[in-house]
């Protein structure tokens, strides 16, 4: 059976070179007689593949030693709680902007902890804009500043990084890390879910400025204070495995395509190719400013909602899945990240364009 285009906002489309990979490595890993998911953590050769793994990553993202990296389960919503908990120290204020769906989340999770001032918010405009920076209401005795530069449900994305004037800065890039360079050193932590651009659903990757650690609140669990997760080489208990493994895999496949440099190309290509087609049609329409629009996540509507019960359904044949929009917003959505191909989006204007030109 020919694999599909998904465009599903996670957990995503895979490389199928790596799938391939991990297919022919399943029963036998290198000789072992071992499946990895089969393996000690705490053996010579996973150990050897988290090592691999975790050199591959500081390369790609340029992350220093000032930085460690810690793999861990629970997901980005884990780390709503987790931020707090460990740099909340003797502070009791944070700051946040809210931008959408994951950025609400992670502000409810952190009033549990915290007095949340709300530096800056778009909600006015339904989450469609990003507020300009001289608008913002920062706090300079904020234990933090926390934001989502990109909001996979509305589609926004920054194209910026804040000055806080010292206040560490705290990201949620799940959706884009590894799709383009990014400037680690201006960050103090930035955190992911993998199930987008870095491997299956189950690991969390968090890179943590190491100057941050040890200012956790009283009765911050010993398995969620990241002072312990460093000190145990993110073994501090089991970690999951295999998705570690698959995410080595990963990084292994974006270093031999050219590194982050060429994987921005390629995503600004693909995202540039579907916006020209959505703008340059009086049938479908993107919600979102322009510049700060989504390169992995771009929502789209129909001139005639009545019609996305028959788009889905002939987008599904033609072999193009996952384009439902969220529930909250409804309309469609394409996820293109590192692992849709550009002949994914090529097939999707084609299929766009002749649903156009039958229903319009």
């Amino acid at each position: 059976m020919s694999r599909c285009f998904n465009f599903s906002a996670g957990p995503a489309m895979l490389p199928t070179e790596v799938l391939q990979h991990a297919q022919a490595e399943m029963l036998d890993f290198n000789g072992s007689g071992m499946s990895i998911m089969e393996m000690s953590h705490r053996g010579k050769i996973f150990m050897g593949i988290a090592e691999k793994a975790e050199a591959d990553l500081r390369e790609l993202l340029s992350i220093n030693d000032d930085y460690s990296v810690l793999f861990m389960q629970g997901g980005a919503s884990a780390q709503f709680a987790m931020i707090p908990m460990n740099l909340l120290g003797d502070k009791t204020q944070v700051d946040y902007v809210n931008t959408g769906a994951w950025s609400k989340k992670a502000i409810a999770e952190a009033k549990r902890f915290a007095d949340v001032n709300i530096a800056a918010s778009s909600e006015d405009t339904k989450f469609s804009n990003i507020p300009d920076f001289s608008d913002w209401n920062l706090n300079k005795n904020a234990a933090y500043l926390h934001y989502t530069p990109n909001e996979t449900i509305g589609g926004v994305e920054f194209h910026w990084i804040s000055e806080t004037q010292g206040v560490p800065v705290v990201a949620d890039l799940s959706s884009t890390i590894l799709s383009r360079p990014i400037d680690v050193s201006k960050f103090g932590i930035i955190y992911a879910g993998a199930q987008k651009n870095i491997g299956p659903a189950g690991l969390t990757i968090a890179i943590v400025r190491k100057d941050l650690m040890g200012k956790t609140i009283n009765n911050t669990p010993t398995v969620f204070n990241y002072k312990n997760i460093a000190d145990n080489d993110s073994m501090a208990n089991t970690p999951p495995t295999y998705a570690w493994y698959l995410a080595g895999l990963v990084f292994d496949w974006i270093k031999k395509r050219g590194g982050l440099t060429a994987m921005a190309e390629v995503n600004k290509r693909k995202a540039d190719k579907l916006y020209a087609a959505i703008d340059q049609s009086d049938f479908y329409q993107n919600p979102v400013q322009l510049d700060c629009r989504s390169w992995m996540n771009i929502p789209f509507t129909l001139a005639d909602a009545n019609l996305d019960k028959l788009f889905l359904e002939q987008a599904e044949v033609r072999g193009l899945k996952t384009l439902k929009g969220h529930r909250s917003v409804g309309g469609m959505r394409a996820s293109i990240y590192n692992a849709m191909p550009e002949e994914g989006i090529d097939e999707l204007i084609s299929f766009m364009r002749g649903f156009e030109k039958e229903n319009a």
